[in-house]
């Protein structure tokens, strides 16, 4: 009988998992898309920043390092600097948008 429960429960999370994986695939190929129409211009499509402008890379050491929740609020309200050009979600981007940036910019660290 114990087997059969631990047969139920595996199957149950594989569906679950099967279920998930291709939501969190769109959730990131979103990401990339918002990413391109309201960050590249200014962080570039590389997310290296610009140096010269003192445009922070995405993908830096000190970025890395920053909390999911920094990061959030970084694009959403301009984080502490309170950046008005970062502040989107002044300008109609939603916290599940801004959520999906972060994952890109997560994956695009790891690279």
């Amino acid at each position: 009988m114990k087997m059969v429960k631990l047969a139920i429960l595996i199957a149950t999370i594989a569906v679950a998992l099967f279920l998930i994986l291709p939501n969190l695939s769109w959730a990131a190929n979103e990401g990339a898309a918002l990413y391109q129409a309201k960050c590249a211009m200014c962080h570039g499509a590389d997310l290296a920043g610009k140096p010269a402008a003192k445009i922070p890379s995405l993908v830096s050491a000190g970025t890395k390092q920053l909390s999911d929740a920094d990061l959030t609020d970084a694009i959403a309200n301009g984080g502490k600097d309170k950046k008005a050009s970062h502040a989107f979600a002044n300008k109609g981007v939603t916290p599940d948008q801004v959520k999906m940036v972060v994952a890109y910019i997560r994956e695009a660290q790891k690279k």
